[in-house]
């Protein structure tokens, strides 16, 4: 008797549970979606100073806010939903507020976790902001009018360290035959990555901006020594020598040469 109502039952009841199978699979997809944006716009994130390596700052990091009230600036800001930025992780933007680079660096000391270290911040056993390594400064030469010819130092003039981390590279230029180029150079290995140089940037969108380190620079690898560099230098005292000899090494360069289908006697 109970047939028809029984099949209508299960009938919704199989609707019901498809439904919540697309609703568990969409959701699923949006939570991944979002972890996907998170973890790429993290690694183009600007830190405060004295932060680990990204990697290290995310286990490290337990989200408190602590360094954002610290900072008398308001430069650092939490990651909020739909950020695109680990939530909830101290974060900033030199084109908005750059850092100002305060002698005390508040945000630091108050860190319960370590995430953001003070030793990566000292310097003969007091906080030293210039070892501050959040970044890097990189110049799009081809907005920066300054490549252009025309006069502007408002980068140079900007930076905290005033000569340092950016100087100004003089030549002439030869388009005019009367004028000089007044070119910004940064300094990779004294820049902090403030960002006072972007903030104060005259072009529409910054042509000098600041980001990551292991971003924006290149690496050479340890098989290359400087050889006018005495600290670099002393990793050679730890090197090793090998010699690979391969059949090819027992001949002459010449009978090898000869090898490459009479090459030399065309």
């Amino acid at each position: 008797m109970n047939t028809k109502k029984d099949q209508k039952m299960n009938r919704r009841e199989f609707f019901l549970n498809g439904a919540r199978a697309l609703g568990l699979t969409a959701l699923g997809g949006l939570v991944w979606s979002a972890y996907v944006d998170e973890v790429t716009a993290s690694s183009l994130l600007l830190r405060p100073p004295g932060a680990l390596d990204e990697k290290e700052f995310l286990k490290s990091c337990i989200k408190c806010g602590m360094c954002v009230e610290a900072c008398p600036y308001d430069t650092l800001k939490l990651a909020k939903p739909g950020d695109n930025k680990p939530l909830g992780t101290p974060y900033f933007v030199p084109r908005d507020i750059p850092c100002y680079m305060c002698p005390d660096i508040p945000c630091v000391p108050v860190c319960p976790t370590d995430a953001l270290d003070e030793k990566k911040v000292t310097k003969n056993n007091k906080l030293d902001i210039k070892e501050a390594s959040m970044g890097v400064a990189v110049i799009d030469q081809s907005s920066c009018i300054a490549f252009w010819g025309i006069q502007c130092d408002a980068c140079y003039r900007a930076c905290p360290l005033l000569g340092e981390a950016i100087t100004i590279e003089y030549t002439k230029n030869e388009r005019t035959g009367k004028h000089a180029f007044l070119k910004p150079v940064v300094h990779t290995d004294v820049c902090t990555g403030c960002g006072l140089c972007e903030k104060a940037c005259v072009t529409k969108k910054a042509a000098i901006f600041v980001l990551p380190k292991e971003v924006a620079l290149g690496k050479a690898g340890d098989y290359y020594i400087k050889g006018w560099d005495k600290k670099d230098e002393q990793r050679l005292q730890k090197a090793t020598n090998k010699i690979n000899k391969t059949k090819i090494s027992e001949r002459k360069a010449v009978d090898s040469l000869n090898d490459l289908g009479g090459i030399l006697d065309e």
